[in-house]
């Protein structure tokens, strides 16, 4: 078994694979205009399940949404779309 892993290791080193490091997403991707629907509806207070209600998708959709909303837009609660929303960043009305 030790043998296999170090040859994967030495197979994903050569394709440019680093052991440790996680690929960082652009702190300001652009929202796709679904993710900005949802994290407006979030902004206003909306629950999960009364968004996913709205717009015919499950509240597992819209919390992967918003996690990627989070993701794009650097921040890490609810409390925080208001006031980059409202700045003018990325998908905000």
């Amino acid at each position: 078994m030790h043998g296999r892993a170090r040859r994967g290791s030495r197979e994903r080193a050569r394709f440019g694979h680093r052991p440790g490091r996680r690929a960082v997403p652009a702190r300001h991707e652009e929202l796709t205009a679904q993710e900005a629907q949802i994290a407006r509806m979030a902004r206003d207070g909306l629950s999960n399940p009364e968004i996913g209600t709205r717009l015919f998708i499950s509240t597992c959709t819209v919390h992967s949404h918003l996690r990627k909303v989070f993701t794009k837009l650097g921040i890490s609660s609810r409390s925080q779309l208001d006031r980059v929303l409202l700045s003018g960043g990325p998908g905000g009305a």
